[in-house]
């Protein structure tokens, strides 16, 4: 009997358990969930028939490999630091192992071992990455099959709120880890365009946006992920003269958090320690110069040149202008702006996401420039069953379901880029109403 073991039962894991806790009876498979909130697993599990509910602090080293001991295969919903940990184990232990998350540096330096000893690591087949490079690849195995040259790949992709929850002036709330939202962007990201290398360091990212738009939702800014450039390789695309990978926000978002940016509120780099009866206004004012004939309102639109209204009202909104005590006063600049954020950015039960993504293809056909427009569109249920769940979650559950009835048969460390991967997932994500809308101008 096979035995699945998934570690963390967060947001992003809700459709992935529910695929292969389904999946049990039928395929009398084992499935164990272990997370740090025992209660938190078991209500995930609902008594399904085949599945059990550990409890598991996943720094507890003896404990995290006898629960691994007894997997066929290991699924890692844990933070992004402890997925080489896993990987460790799981090549320790004979496991297979998956992610949705990035392939890290770690775990590449392990690849000559997960090949000899038959393993398959599976990284990036959530939702960006993972249905991000299963679509693009779709699209790009095409034109070479048909002797066709892409000269120009773009792709963004983010998770917002469906329009009818979006009731505040942001239009955004946290759909995913907080965390990873306040620091998004950090270092330098690097992309090309029409053969020109691009660096565009942290303080100059979310000023240098594109507009995406999308029928019946309107316009979003796109902003470039960190790394572009590696994904040449990844995608066959190692002579392409565009590539980019980016981040969706509403319009005006952007020019909103590059407040933030711009006065180093972002900063994770350093501790603060504010008295405790701190307000929201004197926080911010710890980040403008002093000048006491000035005030905060003031001191702000000076540091800040273009400030425009739509933005004033994104951050007055937050209650940076108001006396509203901090919800936390120790800690870095980025923590206590997450903790802010955190209440006011709170999705509410009722709440519905959307996930967004779209592809920009220029392709070389023997009758001149084709442009291909790749758009998906998905909607969560509410604040528990999220798009953003469906989207990381299916892939996963789905990549797991397949290489476990023997339908995938590959081995060593692999991104979702191969047609024995993306081929059938892609089929089943489909079933279920992930799927994308092509537009084709022909020039």
């Amino acid at each position: 009997m096979q035995t699945i073991v998934i570690l963390g039962a967060g947001k992003s894991s809700t459709y992935l358990i529910d695929f292969l806790a389904d999946s049990c009876t039928e395929n009398e498979r084992n499935l164990i969930l272990a997370d740090l909130d025992l209660e938190a697993a078991k209500a995930k599990l609902k008594n399904r028939a085949g599945t059990q509910a550990e409890e598991l602090d996943s720094q507890d080293v003896e404990k995290r490999k006898k629960l691994i001991s007894r997997a066929d295969v290991v699924i890692s919903m844990l933070p992004a630091f402890m997925h080489p940990l896993i990987a460790m184990d799981c090549l320790e232990l004979g496991k297979h192992f998956f992610t949705a998350s990035y392939e890290s540096d770690d775990l590449r330096k392990l690849k000559s071992e997960i090949e000899s000893k038959g393993l398959l690591f599976l990284n990036e087949c959530g939702l960006d990455p993972g249905i991000d490079h299963m679509s693009a690849m779709k699209i790009i195995q095409e034109a070479k099959e048909k002797g066709e040259e892409v000269l120009s790949f773009k792709s963004f992709a983010g998770g917002l709120l469906a329009p009818e929850s979006e009731d505040n002036p942001w239009k955004y709330k946290f759909t995913w880890n907080p965390r990873n939202v306040v620091l998004a962007g950090q270092g330098t990201s690097r992309y090309i365009e029409k053969g020109d290398l691009k660096y565009v360091p942290y303080h100059q990212l979310f000023k240098r946006m594109e507009t995406i738009s999308f029928p019946g939702l309107g316009d979003f800014d796109g902003y470039p992920n960190r790394d572009s450039l590696s994904y040449r390789q990844v995608y066959g695309l190692s002579t392409i003269p565009t590539m980019l990978r980016g981040t969706l926000r509403r319009a005006g978002f952007c020019k909103a958090w590059d407040v933030f940016v711009q006065l180093g509120m972002t900063d994770d780099s350093f501790q603060m320690e504010m008295p405790e009866n701190t307000t929201l206004r004197q926080f911010l004012n710890a980040f403008l110069p002093f000048q006491a004939e000035l005030s905060v309102e003031e001191k702000l639109a000076d540091v800040i040149p273009d400030m425009d209204f739509p933005t004033f009202e994104k951050i007055q909104w937050l209650g940076f202008f108001e006396n509203r005590l901090l919800p936390k006063t120790k800690g870095s600049p980025a923590h206590l702006l997450q903790a802010i954020l955190e209440k006011d950015w709170q999705l509410q039960p009722a709440d519905r996401d959307m996930i967004v993504m779209q592809h920009l293809f220029e392709i070389q056909t023997e009758n001149g420039v084709k442009k291909v427009n790749s758009s998906l569109v998905s909607f969560g249920q509410d604040s528990v069953y999220t798009a953003m769940a469906k989207t990381v979650g299916l892939p996963l559950a789905i990549a797991v379901d397949l290489f476990l009835k023997g339908k995938i048969k590959l081995t060593g460390l692999h991104v979702p880029v191969l047609p024995e991967i993306y081929e059938p997932i892609l089929a089943e994500l489909e079933e279920v109403g992930i799927h994308f809308e092509e537009k084709i101008q022909t020039g």
